[in-house]
């Protein structure tokens, strides 16, 4: 069985201020997706981010689509 990407992403409130966090490094949720924004391909943000791993970049945009997608009921 495939592991939970979302199993990637900590929050500590002691840590980078609770924000989201990458497997509970100092790497933020949101460095991930700056750097994706900016248009680095995921081998270019391990090289910027060596202790990161492919899955931790796929967890980052899961997150990311996690907290965006929910449903809109019209007034």
């Amino acid at each position: 069985m495939a592991e939970n990407l979302m199993d990637r992403i900590t929050v500590n409130p002691k840590q980078c201020g609770g924000r989201p966090c990458v497997r509970g490094m100092r790497i933020r949720v949101i460095d991930v997706l700056d750097l994706l924004a900016a248009g680095l391909t995921t081998p270019q943000i391990i090289d910027e981010l060596p202790n990161l791993e492919p899955e931790d970049v796929k967890a980052c945009l899961e997150y990311a689509k996690s907290r965006l997608d929910h449903p809109v009921i019209p007034a």
